[in-house]
């Protein structure tokens, strides 16, 4: 299969949010309630959310053939030098084969004046907090999260980027 990672364009719109929805719905069934994901969805992943995303951070999508299978969303480094990774995300069927790890390796060489990078996971994603502890990522905070209406625990992540 011909795989590979390359800035998203406004022509994935449509693939990075059926990415995103697929993922949601699998991740979090049973953590957060359908009808929060789907109006979070539906806001964050709006055609205009999107186009905001490509112009103002980094917003990358990884393709197997002709199809999006997943993205990733990092900031641009703030005055400290960190960077926020907002989202990553794969179709059920393509993780665990080393698209997630492309994904982030490509989005840290994208922020190369990145010298933290920080990530928000639901403390019930196990499979996203093995995933960001296994590339390296340390535990930083809990702490409670008003998502919507809906607590959720969540747990703060720092992978530390080595100085250039």
């Amino acid at each position: 299969m011909d795989d590979r990672i390359r800035n998203a364009v406004e022509t994935d719109i449509a693939q990075v949010q059926h990415v995103a929805k697929a993922s949601w719905n699998e991740t979090y069934e049973g953590i957060i309630p359908m009808e929060i994901q789907e109006a979070f969805l539906r806001y964050a992943y709006s055609e205009d959310m999107m186009k905001k995303r490509m112009q103002t951070s980094c917003l990358l999508v990884a393709e197997r053939g002709e199809c999006i299978v997943g993205f990733i969303n990092v900031s641009l480094p703030d005055e400290q030098k960190e960077a926020e990774l907002f989202a990553i995300y794969l179709l059920p069927d393509h993780q665990r084969v080393g698209i997630g790890k492309a994904l982030l390796l490509a989005a840290i060489r994208h922020t190369p004046d990145a010298r933290s990078l920080c990530v928000n996971v639901e403390r019930d994603n196990f499979k996203g907090q093995r995933f960001y502890a296994k590339q390296g990522f340390e535990v930083i905070d809990e702490f409670d999260d008003d998502f919507d209406g809906h607590i959720l625990k969540t747990t703060r992540m720092v992978l530390r980027l080595p100085v250039e």
